[in-house]
């Protein structure tokens, strides 16, 4: 299935089309939708031992403890970004009174997200556009963390991957060196969210006020071929 969504709620009435997940009316705050996508677990590292009972040197399993599944082998070098630290990060960022439109577990636990409801609207060229920050977690080492803006409400896989590729305010780190710092950082890219959109809707409003004049060169046009090989949609002048 494209969506790939194991759990995850979602706000209003009307169901994503691959029809999973929890409904709510009211979108809620980070300690109620950890729970209500289904994140409120944690992921440990345990060494690996072959079945000959040799340790695997430099590498480790990252397992679910809630039914100990195998979400990915990742080196030693490998930090975890826990769901209830994706949360906080997020929370942190935005500010009190954020709430959570959508999130969910991806790839059976491998890739979660999580998308934020910016406090502000903003109307650009006459429509209401409602800014999202999305935030996403690999478990299983193969991705990174990546955080982006963006218009496109999170659902499944496909809208996931759609955000993160066309948003045009993003920042993304691996799972490696001093994971709290790079959070950090990561507030000096993404904090200025509402400055960009704003700015993004003068920049639009400006465009759609300006007239295009047409100052291609009249041309006599002829319905009949006026020149070898050359057709009558052509220009004869």
């Amino acid at each position: 299935m494209a969506a790939n969504v194991e759990s995850m709620f979602y706000t209003g009435r009307t169901a994503p089309w691959h029809g999973l997940g929890i409904s709510v009316l009211e979108a809620p705050a980070s300690r109620d939708a950890l729970e209500l996508a289904g994140l409120d677990w944690r992921v440990v590292q345990r060494e690996l031992i072959t079945e000959d009972g040799i340790q695997v040197a430099g590498f480790k399993a990252n397992v679910r403890d809630q039914d100990n599944r195998v979400l990915g082998v990742v080196t030693d070098r490998y930090k975890v970004v826990q769901n209830d630290e994706a949360f906080a990060f997020t929370d942190d960022l935005l500010g009190e009174g954020i709430t959570y439109e959508t999130a969910g577990s991806l790839q059976e636990g491998r890739r979660t997200w999580i998308l934020a409801k910016l406090p502000q609207r903003y109307i650009i060229s006459g429509d209401e556009i409602t800014p999202y920050l999305v935030f996403m977690n690999s478990h299983d080492g193969t991705g990174a963390i990546k955080a982006a803006m963006t218009p496109i409400r999170v659902v499944c896989q496909n809208t996931l991957n759609l955000a993160l590729a066309t948003a045009k305010r993003t920042w993304s780190t691996n799972h490696v060196g001093d994971i709290r710092g790079k959070l950090e950082d990561a507030k000096y890219t993404l904090l200025y969210a509402d400055k960009y959109m704003a700015e993004l809707g003068k920049s639009i409003d400006k465009l759609s006020r300006q007239k295009l004049t047409d100052n291609l060169p009249k041309r006599r046009w002829n319905t009949k071929l006026c020149g070898k090989g050359r057709s009558y949609m052509e220009g004869c002048g």
